[in-house]
C-alpha cells in the first residue's frame, strides 16, 4: 500500500505555507481520515491559504464562504424557488454543495447560521422544505475561526465541535520561514498556478485502504484507557465520548498510513491526540487544573495513560 502522492500533495502545499510541516500533515491525516478540520488561530497567519493549497493540490471543488453576524442558513445551503411554468418548486443549492467547504471564520456567525452545518458535516445531506438533498463525495468543510475573546465571535457549541475530526493552529512563522515569506512569490498567484497532485478517486481509493490498517487489541485498549481517563479524573467537564474514541483511531490510522505503515502503533495516537482530543474537552472552571488549558491536560493524559 502507497502513500506516496499524498506525501507528493503535503511537499507541495509547503511551499505554499511554509514552514509549517506538521500542521499540514494533520491536515492530511484529517481529510485522508475523512473528517472534517477545524483552524483555530489569529487572523493573518494562514488558516485561508492552507484549506485552498489543500483542495487545490487535492483536485477538489472548492467554495469559500465568509461567515458574518446577518449569513442566513438559507445563504449557505439554498432556497426553493417556485416556477410558474412547473407550477412546481425547484431547489438551487448554495455554496454548501461542493467537496471543501471553506467556512471562513465560522464564529463570526450566529449560532442558527452555524447549527446548519450539523447536518451537512454528520450526514453529507441538507434538507430543505423536507427533501433531503446529498452533497457531493468527498465532502470535507475546512473552518477557520478566530480566537474567542476578539469581538464579534460567538463560541462554537460543544455538539459543532464534535464534528471536527481535528482542530489545530498554526501560529506565527519561525524567523526563516517569515523571511522566505516576505522576498518569496505571491501566495495568490502561486494558489492558482498550483497543479493537481491528486484526483478526488485516487482519494477516495485512499481513504477505503485505510480501513485495512490494523489495529491490534491492546491499541484499542490504549485509546480506551485514554477516553476513560478524561473521564474519570476529574479535570475536564466531560470527557471524551465514544464518538471521539472512533475519531482517535480512525485519525491513528492515517498517521501509520503517512508513515507508510500497515498497522497503528501508540506513536500515531499520540501523534494526533492533541487536535483530536483536545478541543472536545472542556477544563473544570475550579479546581486543581483550573488553570490549565485543555491542550494542557492533554498532554497530562498523554504522560498519565501508559499505552
Amino acid at each position: 500500500m502507497s502513500y506516496s502522492q499524498i506525501l507528493n500533495v503535503a511537499r507541495q502545499v509547503e511551499q505554499v505555507v511554509v514552514g509549517k510541516t506538521l500542521q499540514i500533515r494533520l491536515s492530511l491525516a484529517c481529510l485522508l481520515a475523512g473528517g472534517h478540520l477545524l483552524i483555530e488561530d489569529l487572523p493573518g497567519v494562514g488558516k485561508t491559504t492552507l484549506a485552498h493549497a489543500l483542495a487545490k493540490s487535492l483536485g477538489l471543488q472548492f467554495n469559500r464562504v465568509q461567515f458574518t453576524s446577518d449569513l442566513l442558513p438559507a445563504d449557505l445551503i439554498g432556497v426553493s424557488i417556485y416556477q410558474r411554468d412547473s407550477a412546481s418548486f425547484v431547489f438551487h443549492p448554495g455554496p454548501l454543495f461542493t467537496q471543501v467547504l471553506l467556512a471562513d471564520e465560522i464564529n463570526r456567525a450566529t449560532p442558527k447560521t452555524q447549527s446548519g452545518l450539523l447536518e451537512a458535516m454528520e450526514e453529507r445531506q441538507a434538507s430543505v422544505d423536507g427533501r433531503a438533498h446529498p452533497l457531493p463525495h468527498p465532502f470535507f468543510v475546512i473552518a477557520t475561526q478566530n480566537p474567542s475573546h476578539h469581538v464579534g465571535a460567538f463560541p462554537l457549541p460543544e455538539s459543532q465541535l464534535d464534528r471536527f475530526l481535528m482542530c489545530i493552529s498554526l501560529g506565527y512563522p519561525d524567523p526563516a520561514a517569515e523571511r522566505a515569506l516576505l522576498l518569496g512569490e505571491d501566495r495568490r498567484r502561486m494558489l492558482q498556478q498550483l497543479p493537481t497532485v491528486m484526483t478526488p478517486q485516487e482519494l477516495l481509493a485512499a481513504q477505503e485502504e485505510l480501513r485495512k490498517i490494523h489495529v491490534a487489541p491492546s491499541l484499542a485498549e490504549y485509546v480506551m484507557a485514554l477516553c476513560h481517563w478524561s473521564r474519570q479524573e476529574g479535570h475536564f467537564a466531560e470527557g471524551l465520548s465514544p464518538r471521539a474514541g472512533l475519531a482517535l483511531l480512525q485519525a491513528a490510522r492515517a498517521w501509520a498510513a503517512l508513515e507508510a505503515r500497515d498497522h497503528v502503533l501508540p506513536e500515531d495516537v499520540q501523534a494526533v491526540l492533541t487536535p483530536v482530543a483536545a478541543h472536545r474537552l472542556r477544563p473544570l472552571k475550579a479546581g486543581a487544573g483550573a488553570a490549565l488549558s485543555s491542550r494542557d491536560l492533554v498532554q497530562l493524559m498523554l504522560k498519565s495513560v501508559a499505552p
